[in-house]
C-alpha cells in the first residue's frame, strides 16, 4: 500500500495569496502615504518653530543688552552662535539642490522669493515662514 504525498501549493492556492497580498497592500499604501506627508508637516513646523524661538530670543537679548530691541540682519540668522546656536534647520519641503537649510530676504507671507531658499525671514518684523508653496505651510 502506498501513502501519497503531496508537497508544494496548488496554482489556485497560490492565487488566493497574491489576491490577499493585493487587497492588503491597496490598503496600506495609502496609510502610508498619509503617514510620510504628516511627519513632513511635523518636521517642518518643528524647524519653523526653533527658527522662531531663535528670533525672538536675539530680540529680547537685544532689549536688555542695548535698551534698543532689534530684529536680527537675514546674514547673521545662518551664522551659528549669532541668533541660531546650530546651523539653520533643513525645510522638508524644499528640494534639496535648492538649499533647504538657507534663508531668503522675504517680502509677504506666501510668496516664494527666488528657487533658492528653505526658509524666508523679513528682518523689519522678525517673521519667518517656509520659503515654499505646499499645502497650508504658509498659515503657520
Amino acid at each position: 500500500m502506498r501513502i501519497s504525498q503531496k508537497a508544494g501549493f496548488t496554482l489556485i492556492e497560490l492565487v488566493i495569496i497574491i489576491v490577499v497580498l493585493g487587497i492588503l497592500a491597496a490598503i496600506a499604501i495609502p496609510k502610508y502615504q498619509d503617514i510620510s506627508s504628516d511627519a513632513k508637516e511635523a518636521a517642518c513646523r518643528s524647524a519653523l518653530g526653533a527658527l522662531r524661538s531663535g528670533v525672538t530670543i536675539y530680540y529680547a537679548n537685544q532689549a536688555v543688552k542695548t535698551s534698543t530691541a532689534s530684529w536680527p540682519a537675514v546674514d547673521s540668522l545662518g551664522t551659528i552662535g549669532v541668533v541660531m546656536e546650530q546651523a539653520l534647520p533643513k525645510n522638508p519641503y524644499q528640494a534639496d539642490t535648492n538649499a533647504p537649510d538657507s534663508i531668503v530676504t522675504g517680502v509677504t507671507k506666501g510668496t516664494i522669493v527666488g528657487t533658492r531658499g528653505g526658509w524666508a525671514y523679513k528682518p523689519g518684523t522678525g517673521e519667518v515662514w517656509p520659503n515654499t508653496s505646499g499645502s497650508g505651510e504658509n498659515n503657520w
